[in-house]
């Protein structure tokens, strides 16, 4: 059930649960949510810049309980995510600010002018993350920086004392630049998370500096290291990020034995790591979304372990990797039970928590930088005029009501394996249909045995062994009896091998789109009321929308609207904004091919996609450059909306197309869409609905008109469906590879396969369960002269890609229709 809502002002409209009065800006490259907290009566959130260690444009904002915002005049800025409540001084420390019971503001400076600050005098760098002290938690509090800077503070003075130097300082210069050096303390580069407990202050980072990691997604990547107080030590040379405990943001009520958990993941799976008893176990977990992948760390802002529950009932809500997550309190590594997906979302999400009876989520919504995110199907289109996000207000159970939560993992990926060697455990529990890819790429057939942990306790029972081949696949399906919370796989003979699992869901969604879509324009309308996007820039806050009107075969201009922080839309003179928002925001042309079979990618890397086809009439309106293909609409994430689907596409250092997610289909003539005050804005209005509703806001003349809402409505559009596939009375060569083509995600998958050749022909479907290889035989047809094979995909079959070959040359026709 919804819950209860804040009632409404006409000043404070809000769209499925954003209220664009709330946004929040800055004047640098990015302004991410970096946390919020409900403390002395309101609602705490501060944002971050990009890389400014030493301060910024950014601001601490104070929520009253009539939504009325106040930004602190004691803001500072910076780049902070960093927040603990401190007990014994009754104190909120978040980012370099200190706030009483009162909702007194004190502030940590980052400097001292004119140059950088010293230590003992103020606290410069990127605030990451607060721990209680090891030895003094009563009277001091732990600071950890982005780049491995760490501070002990005083609660009551908030004197900082420098524990080891932060790695922007550059001691040559009097200079407030960030000047980052590279100091070597631990391996990896941009800290995340930071939490104490046990006697060891945890610390984590997701990143590799160098330009290798702005480009290949797989390489090595960021550590998990401790402190204790004198030494620090490398615990795992992975990417990791949340680093908390049961105790949240208030740090473990009994620091010698709860747990210290730790949240990251490799270009295989998602990692957890838990410390007790003495020493770190390490799970794994699939991804919903490859769009946080990148060596580079920056795609990740940022997961977290967060309790959304009550002052009586615990209630802990994992985020990593595009999906929502319930996770068990008493998670620890005798006790490892419970952890279950819940739904998948598109926000970034950089913190949340429960107020008022609701969950809020503060975003980083639009980055104006846009950073590494660039491909030539967006065109030469620029990011907003100026970076801006919002808070998301949510009823508590959202988090089961969004995205299917269909996802996939590796234990190993094309990696050698010592006979007997067993793999870190996989989560197998949550949802109604599992399945695994086996590859042996050994000289001989190898058994891969699969254990089970059927209550998290940690007593490993044998599963079932698969014999699979020298140089060979297999697909097994599990069943409903094979069950347990924890999966692990060993080979019976040293080899080289890959284990991915997938698992799904079954997706209720239906193909019509829900009635928050009400007024946006048919495909096939004539009349339609468009429109190009941009956020602007200057302070001035406003979306420019330069207007068409599609009521004739030939488009027309409308002029040029405002919308703004009310949300009116308003006519404005600015024909020197109107002329740049046509020219730097055109729809670009020829960034993909419609043919008769499907929709051709061919990415930035020279690799070749293949996509279902819609209405035929996306055809014509794809030629033509009528709709906007690709946009950035959340930070480093695109939304690819081609042929009549809503995609996910990760950016390119996140292995792009390869890793593409549909997310719903539709019918809808969507002329352009963008972010805005943390809306998801769209244009392409039907002009029989050139009326103020729910989403739609139309201008006093009704010559203009948008839908708003939120990114995540997109789920509501309707369950992915299509058809084509890599070959339509394609002329092909014996044993010759097709494109690959998406198959990933969709619900009902039916396959018909015929051929113009003389004698029979043999195909082979191949399927790709990762995204970038490796390829796996799942099944051959035989198919006669004359005939048509059909063949119906069982519901447990899921990989992202299929590809077929022939084993005779011929005119090849291979049709999937996805419902």
């Amino acid at each position: 059930m919804a819950q209860p809502v804040i009632a409404q002002t006409p000043k404070q409209p809000s769209y499925s649960g954003i209220y664009p009065h709330l946004a929040m800006y800055n004047n640098e490259g990015e302004c991410g949510t970096g946390a919020i907290v409900p403390w002395a009566g309101k609602l705490w959130a501060i944002t971050y810049g990009p890389h400014l260690p030493f301060g910024s444009s950014d601001k601490l904002y104070e929520i009253g309980a009539d939504l009325k915002q106040t930004v602190r005049p004691e803001s500072i800025g910076g780049t902070p995510a960093n927040r603990m409540i401190h007990r014994e001084s009754n104190q909120l420390f978040i980012g370099p600010y200190a706030i009483d019971s009162k909702g007194a503001v004190r502030t940590i400076p980052y400097k001292i002018m004119p140059g950088i600050a010293m230590p003992g005098i103020a606290m410069p760098g990127r605030h990451t993350g607060n721990a209680r002290h090891l030895t003094d938690p009563a009277g001091k509090i732990l600071y950890g920086t982005m780049e491995e800077g760490f501070y002990e503070v005083d609660v009551k003075m908030l004197t900082p004392k420098m524990l080891y130097e932060d790695g922007n300082i550059d001691r040559n210069k009097e200079t407030n630049k960030a000047t980052y050096q590279t100091k070597g303390l631990l391996p990896g580069t941009h800290g995340k998370g930071f939490y104490s407990g046990q006697g060891v202050a945890v610390y984590s980072n997701n990143g590799e500096p160098g330009r290798k990691a702005e480009i290949q997604f797989d390489i090595e990547s960021g550590s998990l290291s401790e402190w204790d107080g004198k030494n620090w030590k490398v615990v795992r040379r992975n990417q990791f990020v949340e680093v908390t405990g049961p105790g949240g943001i208030y740090g473990n009520a009994n620091p010698a034995t709860d747990p210290i958990w730790a949240t990251g993941w490799d270009h295989k799976s998602v990692l957890l790591g838990v410390r007790d008893h003495g020493k770190w176990t390490f799970y794994r977990l699939p991804k919903a979304s490859h769009a946080y992948d990148g060596a580079h760390g920056w795609n990740t802002e940022w997961p977290r372990i967060r309790d959304v529950g009550t002052a009586q009932q615990a209630d802990y809500l994992m985020t990593m990797h595009g999906m929502f997550w319930k996770f068990p309190g008493q998670f620890n590594s005798r006790n490892s039970a419970g952890i279950r997906p819940r739904s998948a979302y598109l926000k970034v999400i950089g913190d949340f928590t429960r107020w008022n009876e609701r969950l809020v989520f503060g975003c980083d919504d639009s980055a104006q930088r846009e950073f590494l995110n660039k491909r030539k199907a967006k065109g030469g289109i620029e990011g907003p005029g100026q970076s801006n996000s919002n808070l998301w207000f949510t009823p508590i159970n959202l988090p089961d009501q969004l995205g299917p939560n269909s996802a996939e993992g590796s234990v190993w990926l094309n990696e050698a394996v010592k006979a007997g060697e067993s793999s870190e455990p996989f989560l197998f529990a949550g949802w109604a249909h599992r399945s695994v890819w086996i590859r042996n790429d050994g000289d001989s057939e190898t058994g891969f045995v699969f254990e089970v942990d059927k209550k998290g306790n940690g007593e490993w029972s044998v599963l079932k062994t698969v014999k699979v081949g020298a140089h060979a696949a297999s697909n097994i399906a599990f069943t409903a009896a094979e069950s347990g919370e924890w999966v692990r796989v060993r080979p019976q003979k040293t080899t080289r091998a890959t284990v991915h699992f997938t698992y799904t869901s079954d997706d209720r969604r239906v193909s019509t789109p829900n009635t928050v879509f009400k007024g946006l324009s048919n495909a096939s309308a004539v009349a339609s009321h468009g429109g190009l996007l941009y956020g602007l820039g200057e302070n001035r806050r406003v979306l420019g929308i330069a207007a068409m009107d599609f009521s004739s075969a030939r488009p027309g201009e409308a002029g040029y609207y405002e919308l703004d922080a009310n949300m009116k839309l308003n006519r404005r003179e600015d024909p020197e904004m109107h002329a740049f928002i046509k020219t730097k925001f055109a729809i670009p042309k020829q960034v993909v091919t419609v043919d008769a079979s499907s929709v051709l990618v061919v990415d930035d890397k020279g690799r070749r996609w293949r996509l279902p086809l819609g209405n035929a009439a996306f055809t014509g309106l794809t030629n033509q450059a009528s709709l906007r293909i690709c946009r950035e609409v959340a930070t480093e994430r695109d939304l690819f909306n081609c042929h009549g689907t809503f995609y996910e596409l990760p950016a390119e250092n996140a292995d792009g197309y390869a890793k593409i997610r549909p997310v719903s289909s539709h019918n809808l003539r969507i002329h352009d869409y963008a972010s805005y005050r943390g809306l998801l804005v769209m244009t392409g209005i039907d002009p029989k609905a050139m009326q103020h509703s729910e989403h739609i806001i139309v201008s006093e003349d009704k010559k203009a008109a948008v839908w708003a809402g939120a990114i995540d409505d997109l789920w509501k559009l309707g369950k992915p469906t299509g058809h084509g596939g890599p070959w339509k009375a394609t002329s092909v060569n014996a044993n010759e590879s097709s494109d690959p083509y998406l198959i990933g995600f969709y619900d009902k998958k039916d396959l018909k396969l015929s051929h113009d050749a003389k004698e029979a022909v043999t195909f082979t479907l191949e399927a790709d369960p990762v995204g970038n290889g490796p390829w796996m035989a799942y099944k051959t047809f035989t198919v006669k002269p004359g005939e048509t094979v059909s063949f119906a995909f069982p519901q447990n079959f899921s990989a992202r890609w299929v590809r077929f070959k022939a084993d005779k040359p011929c005119k090849a026709t291979t049709l999937l229709d996805y419902k």
